[in-house]
């Protein structure tokens, strides 16, 4: 892309108000092809003659900005009139709002002080062959825009009675924006994808008015309302209510998520443009003729992700089950919006690390997220320093050391990928960094071939903790270490792939392996017996197995492990001849557990096992997000172990796979369909009289595991049965 416009800006300050930008051109005869480039140093809405151009919801999308900025191409030849306007709002986004309130930020500071500016470039093709640009530059005119005040965290206000003066729009100024971090779209775009309608209103105890969308979403509330001119409507988001049933927003923290609409006069319908919020409930504050005359027809969730394709299916007999299940997209779906984020809520809302390596398995079969994460481990890359050290989040505004099993993000997302879609260009662009990780902790660690001595999250929020910590009572250098081999054994993988030397990469991994199991002969909590076994770290792995069989049944049954350890808890179960154990942990309804949730209503995955305690108390309100994905983590075992469907190493994105189911006798059914890019691999088992029967459909070669036999079978749909 050839550049030809200037990064231009409001000429006087617009304060907390989002600027309009406006153009008219005619074009000079009859148009083949004309097409819209354009970004901003915010996020932007873009009308031609009154028609918004594109679907892109917050383009040009999350970025680390300092490096990379997007830019968008519409094809905008059937908006093109004799006549023409173009309009564009600019709000703050990401890149001028006031991320990460609870902890400094330099690199946010320095972006909050850039200017509203917008880089916009039309290409006009004409039949004649001859061509036409109109760029941004000094000819375009700036004014104020109905959108008073918008921010990511805190909402927005939206006067629908001020009216801008478009004849008398001031002159813009030419800044000296950012050219050398453009490039065109990488990601998935964010779009509207669905709707939510409200499901009752009612009175809370307090006395107030609140609307229940009965699911809790991301995204924001389209009003439709008949108002006069001037009256207002003013809604607060919240997840839950507390035990008495009031509205609860201290989770939030200092996150306003608040709503304001200032009606024009008549019918009118209205949703936010630059800001989105996390929630299942509405209060109303305001309304046209009291909060009294609000109704549910006048509320309608829009849900807002990024446009990912659903690809994975998971149902059976237990309805608590299925709601995990569904809770499980949901919270994909609210934290997929152009990075994965640990919750869409709060004053956070950032692309933990951590969270997205542990779910990314689950994701992939969820949804068609190649792409989208491909992007984001493009910033990853482009925010890693020299030295090899990855943030916490990515985009990187919070700096600060590494942390094992968050970092580790460098190399588990993309070997991740390149299973689930089998492109070795996913490899190609990260090896570099993936190898830059490894030789980050060979370089910073007190103990040669372990991690020691770094500060890390370790086995945060796990259950074993001491009273008063975050961390579970993992040792945090036995799980650096664990994951220090397990990078070093994915970049030996993803080397070989490559067909790149990676001789030194396996010398490293025997000689960890050797210092740890000198180091570590024991374990001494149930993650650390995960850790080491899923790993391969120990000598013996059906010895650790069992000690870790034996701790989760002498605490009741129960899991005890975090955001490390849970992940891979029942695969190990599952592995070493415990998959009865493995069902129970998933099955159980009990504090703690996945189905607790459910319990107290939970219609997405929560930060906490206990976010809303057995008494109805909350677990905090400092930490306590209602929607968090991590825990969800769990469906890959549903679908791995449970419904059996497996990809294989040497043949990676399903071009051929093992499909073997693990029936369990507490469940009459359980249905699991994947679609790959060969078609749909499809594993359902039932009950039938006193036989398991399957149905398993395999778009390619497939190797099918049933017990103790085994067949290897073309693409079709093969039936099988065997006794309990």
């Amino acid at each position: 892309m050839e550049w030809k416009a200037k990064w231009i800006m409001p000429s006087s300050e617009t304060g907390e108000v989002c600027p309009l930008f406006s153009k008219s051109f005619c074009p000079k005869g009859k148009v083949k092809k004309a097409r819209l480039f354009i970004t901003a140093t915010g996020v932007y809405e873009a009308v031609l003659n009154g028609k918004r151009v594109g679907e892109y919801i917050l383009a040009p999308g999350w970025t680390s900005y300092q490096k990379r900025l997007q830019y968008q191409e519409y094809d905008i030849t059937e908006q093109l009139k004799e006549e023409n306007q173009l309009l564009v709002t600019v709000g703050k986004g990401w890149y001028r709002s006031r991320l990460v309130g609870w902890e400094e930020s330099k690199t946010q500071k320095e972006l909050q002080k850039s200017p509203a500016g917008l880089l916009a470039q039309i290409e006009i093709h004409y039949e004649d062959g001859t061509e036409e640009v109109v760029l941004t530059d000094t000819t375009w005119n700036s004014g104020l825009s109905n959108v008073r005040f918008s921010e990511i965290y805190d909402g927005e206000t939206y006067d629908a009675s001020y009216c801008t003066d478009l004849s008398d729009h001031a002159r813009v100024q030419i800044f000296d924006g950012p050219f050398h971090t453009l490039i065109p779209q990488q990601g998935e775009e964010i779009r509207e994808r669905e709707r939510v309608y409200a499901a009752r209103l009612f009175q809370t105890p307090k006395g107030e008015v609140v609307v229940d969308f009965g699911q809790e979403v991301t995204g924001y509330v389209e009003l439709t309302i008949d108002g006069k001119k001037g009256d207002k409507a003013e809604l607060s988001h919240a997840e839950v209510l507390d035990k008495e049933g009031n509205f609860y927003t201290e989770n939030y923290r200092s996150a306003k998520a608040k709503y304001l609409y200032i009606c024009k006069e008549g019918k009118q319908t209205y949703k936010p443009k630059f800001t989105y919020f996390g929630f299942r409930y509405i209060r109303i504050d305001q309304f046209p003729g009291g909060v009294e005359c609000a109704k549910p027809e006048n509320f309608t969730a829009v849900v807002v992700y990024s446009d990912i394709k659903r690809t994975g299916y998971l149902s059976c007999s237990n309805s608590k089950l299925n709601q995990l299940f569904d809770n499980i997209i949901w919270g994909q779906k609210g934290n997929f919006l152009d990075v994965p984020t640990d919750c869409p809520q709060r004053d956070e809302r950032l692309g933990w690390t951590g969270d997205a390596q542990v779910f990314i398995r689950t994701a992939a079969l969820n949804y068609n997220v190649e792409k989208f994460f491909s992007k984001w481990l493009s910033d990853l890359v482009a925010d890693q320093d020299e030295n090899g050290r990855v943030g916490h989040v990515i985009p990187d505004l919070l700096g600060g050391e590494s942390s094992a099993a968050w970092a580790d993000a460098a190399t588990i997302c993309p070997w991740e990928l390149y299973l689930a879609y089998g492109n070795s260009q996913i490899l190609s662009a990260q090896f570099t960094s993936m190898k830059k990780w490894v030789d980050y902790i060979t370089e910073h660690t007190k103990d040669k071939n372990l991690w020691t001595g770094g500060e890390h999250f370790g086995d945060w929020l796990g259950l074993d903790a001491p009273a008063g910590s975050y961390k579970g009572s993992s040792r945090e250098d036995f799980i650096a270490s664990a994951f220090y081999a397990h990078s070093a054994s994915l970049v030996i993988k993803a080397g070989k792939v490559l067909e790149e030397d990676v001789s030194n990469y396996e010398a490293l991994y025997e000689r960890i392996i050797s210092a740890f199991q000198e180091r570590y002969p024991k374990c001494l909590t149930q993650t650390e017996c995960v850790l080491a076994a899923y790993f391969n770290l120990a000598p013996d792995c059906q010895e650790l197995a069992d000690q870790l069989a034996v701790m989760v049944k002498a605490c009741g049954i129960q899991l005890q492990t975090g955001f490390v350890g849970t992940p891979y808890l029942l695969h190990v179960l599952s592995e070493y001849g415990y998959i009865d154990l493995a069902y129970t942990l998933l099955l159980r309804e009990e504090y703690p557990s996945w189905l607790y949730p459910i319990t107290k209503g939970a219609t997405t995955i929560w930060e906490h096992w206990d976010g809303i305690r057995e008494n109805g108390d909350f677990w905090s309100s400092d930490m306590n997000s209602y929607n968090h994905y991590a825990y969800g983590a769990v469906a890959d075992w549903v679908y791995g172990v449970a419904a059996g469907i497996k990809k294989l190493e040497e043949f990676p994105g399903y071009e051929k796979v093992i499909i073997s189911p693990n029936p369990d006798k507490r469940l009459d059914f359980l249905k699991a369909a994947v679609e790959t890019r060969y078609g749909t691999i499809r594993s359902e088992w039932k009950k039938a009289d006193d036989l398991w029967r399957y149905e398993i459909e395999t778009p390619v070669d497939a190797y099918i595991i049933i017990g103790d036999k085994h067949w290897e079978v073309s693409k079709g749909i093969h039936t099988f049965y065997s006794s309990y």
